[in-house]
């Protein structure tokens, strides 16, 4: 599916004024518009977001979360393979993902997490650049310009800040564009996230604080950290918040078109509560089993985002064996695409760590890549040694 497809929404009588004046919102009632069974539910605030999508994009948006829960399928198992040294499970996070991603447009620019790669999918990374971090090969995994989003953050929260700065930069150019960061249940105790909250609300910026609860921080629930819905601390900065149901890609896109109009039109920032669930590991160096109970991992199975909008196309008649085995097909291409690109990579040179630094000459670098490769040069032919040093 073409971004530009489905990131315009619903249209409203909201202007710069109108937004400006928005009254505050708390998280409020979870918003949902597609049962776990597959119905689709009226919401009269949310339903003109996304009035415009038709059974034809639905399928579209179900083809991606096939194809993200595949990639993340894929890349788990090259990790147990010893392909990868780690991997960050999605499953059961794909409606929160592609709604929201579906929904910017290719001048918004993406502040994530290590979990988001339905979202990399959605902004046209290269499948290979999608693991060449997890293997060991880079530092970065893509330009963040060829796709306007930034590379994966590791660091709790830091993204919000990245978010927030350059969602600030946004507003002083006078454009239109929104700064979109995405985080998870534990990085709302985290100061970096409070601290962006207070700026972007102090300063009106156009950015959307994403938040997918999906209710564990690696083994600590989301109960223990904070007594309250998370969507209701945003309404402390004066932050206009929404829960939505994260599972139901719909709802994920309404909420998330509404909130980019009003960054748009100078109505600052919003907080969406995705609320959705970890289906496997924090990464596949956890063991989910010793912390959480098998009854609750089956009670969000019968919430899966993908069955209900296939059941939502089959009430509507929508489905077809063509469409499963044409969604099915191109699954299993990204899957040996991405296994391919994976395997094949070649392996980084030593001084190899020297580039993408500085963006210009530094003079402290040079110095030390000049007194690493006279190191390399000791062993003899510089190539071999390299070559040696890989294989210790």
């Amino acid at each position: 599916m073409n971004a530009d497809d489905l990131s315009q929404g619903g249209t409203t009588a909201a202007g710069p004024d109108n937004w400006a004046n928005h009254h505050y919102r708390t998280g409020g009632n979870l918003v949902q518009l597609i049962t776990p069974g597959g119905e689709r539910v009226s919401h009269p605030e949310y339903d003109v977001w996304v009035k415009d999508v038709t059974d034809e994009q639905l399928a579209s948006l179900y083809e991606d979360m096939v194809v993200i829960r595949r990639i993340d399928t894929e890349a788990t198992a090259l990790q147990r393979q010893g392909e990868l040294a780690l991997w960050p499970p999605l499953a059961g996070q794909e409606a929160s993902q592609i709604g929201s991603a579906r929904a910017l447009r290719d001048d918004d620019f993406v502040f994530s997490s290590y979990r988001e790669n339905g979202v990399a999918y959605c902004r046209g990374v290269d499948l290979t650049d999608i693991v060449r971090v997890w293997r060991g090969n880079a530092s970065a995994g893509w330009d963040p310009y060829s796709i306007n989003m930034a590379t994966p953050q590791i660091i709790i929260g830091a993204q919000t800040l990245h978010a927030t700065g350059y969602a600030l930069g946004i507003q002083h150019d006078g454009a239109d564009s929104v700064a979109m960061a995405y985080f998870g249940d534990g990085a709302t105790s985290e100061g970096d996230v409070n601290e962006a909250m207070v700026f972007a609300a102090s300063f009106q910026a156009p950015v959307i604080f994403f938040c997918q609860n999906n209710h564990w921080a690696i083994s600590e629930p989301v109960g223990l950290q904070s007594h309250i819905q998370l969507a209701d601390r945003a309404t402390g900065f004066g932050i206009p918040s929404v829960r939505v149901d994260g599972n139901d890609v719909l709802a994920v896109m309404a909420a998330t078109r509404e909130a980019l109009e009003r960054a748009r039109h100078g109505g600052g920032p919003s907080f969406i509560e995705a609320v959705t669930y970890r289906m496997g590991p924090h990464t596949t160096a956890d063991d989910p089993t010793r912390y959480r109970d098998a009854n609750e991992l089956e009670d969000w199975a019968a919430k899966d985002p993908m069955t209900r909008v296939r059941s939502l196309l089959e009430r509507r008649e929508s489905w077809s064996e063509e469409l499963e085995t044409r969604v099915a097909a191109k699954a299993d291409a990204v899957a040996q695409e991405m296994r391919s690109g994976c395997i094949n990579m070649p392996d980084p040179q030593p001084l190899d760590v020297f580039k993408h630094v500085y963006s210009t000459p530094h003079s402290w670098l040079e110095r030390q890549q000049d007194h690493y490769s006279r190191y390399l040069a000791s062993f003899g032919d510089p190539a071999q040694a390299a070559s040696e040093e890989g294989a210790r």
